[in-house]
């Protein structure tokens, strides 16, 4: 079978031969292609396939950025993050999946989004791609619509501060951590008003 989803990878030399999924869930599965290598070894090589998923750096007027503390069970611990979500259980755009998220998570709304970009979560391993979406002027107007197992407690945090988070290691979610940045100037923008 001829590699056809990995065009630039076969025009480096890398030769697919097959693909197997030992595992699959709903929120990802496990891809292994055997392969051959570059060096003409013929080798597997094992990745996740997810869908993708949003992040939301929801400010609100008086420019507190909405950050949530969930209990992640992975890690056994509570994690700094941003109101995020992924397209394994949604069906529609990654707009209505940011409002959604916002919705569930914070209990939050907001008319004015932009779209800031996406990013591998890790290009290694995954091959999900996260989109980021900045949402101004943040209303936390209703109560929480949270998942079974969703444990969150929502913490409005001044720009200062949570760009500290982010740079200083409190906010170790990386994927969090890298929206925050790449919406710094927007913030300080919300936060001098």
């Amino acid at each position: 079978m001829p590699l056809t989803d990995k065009p630039n990878g076969r025009a480096l030399g890398w030769e697919h031969l097959e693909t197997r999924y030992p595992y699959t869930f709903r929120m990802f599965r496990v891809r292994e292609d055997i392969v051959r290598w570059p060096d003409g070894q013929v080798r597997p090589f094992v990745y996740v396939e997810a869908a993708g998923a949003v992040w939301v750096v929801p400010v609100t007027a008086d420019g507190q950025v909405v950050l949530i503390r969930q209990f992640r069970y992975l890690i056994d611990d509570w994690s700094w993050e941003l109101p995020a979500g992924g397209f394994h259980d949604f069906q529609g755009s990654p707009l209505d999946l940011a409002r959604r998220e916002l919705a569930e998570e914070v209990g939050g709304e907001s008319d004015d989004w932009e779209y800031r970009g996406f990013f591998r979560t890790g290009a290694s391993l995954f091959d999900q791609v996260g989109h980021i979406f900045l949402a101004r002027n943040v209303r936390l107007c209703r109560e929480p619509d949270r998942e079974p197992g969703e444990i969150i407690e929502v913490h409005p945090v001044p720009v200062p501060r949570a760009l500290e988070m982010a740079r200083g290691g409190e906010i170790l979610d990386v994927h969090s951590a890298l929206a925050l940045l790449r919406c710094e100037g927007d913030l300080w923008a919300a936060y001098s008003r």
